[in-house]
């Protein structure tokens, strides 16, 4: 009886204390095309993650670690390899901006996977017992 009674109170502190950690006001990473399509911007990077990118140097590896673009195939043109695509990173006051060496093209796929804003998982995979061991990476799939 105490025993199960123990084991109830250390799961709800540690509910609360990982409830606690978590902001209740994380907005999603937003990803996507400038205006003209000439680079690939994220949005609402968490601020201390924005702090650490902001004091990397403008050809740091790291940033090859946390972003990666590739060019994929589609159902318009399933000729295309997929292959990462070239270019380098630029980190204004509250973006990060990938600027690809070679200009996008129009119609062609694009595959973002990033570790920016990335997290273990929810509070809902917690619950129900589908909290991992390793981070998952965003993905987003742009279509120039």
């Amino acid at each position: 009886m105490v025993k199960s009674s123990v084991k109830r109170v250390s799961f709800f502190a540690a509910f609360l204390f990982l409830f606690a950690c978590s902001s209740a006001n994380n907005k999603p990473l937003l990803i996507g095309f400038n205006s003209d399509s000439t680079a690939i911007v994220f949005k609402q990077i968490e601020q201390s993650g924005l702090l650490e990118l902001q004091q990397l140097k403008p050809g740091d590896s790291a940033f090859n670690n946390l972003v990666a673009v590739l060019q994929t195939p589609s159902e318009k043109d399933t000729s295309i390899n997929e292959a990462p695509v070239e270019g380098r990173f630029s980190v204004t006051d509250s973006n990060l901006v990938f600027i690809p060496a070679r200009p996008f093209v129009r119609g062609r796929d694009y595959l973002v996977i990033t570790h920016l804003n990335a997290k273990f998982g929810q509070m809902k995979d917690l619950l129900v017992g589908e909290l991992k061991n390793r981070v998952k990476p965003q993905q987003k799939l742009l279509t120039r």
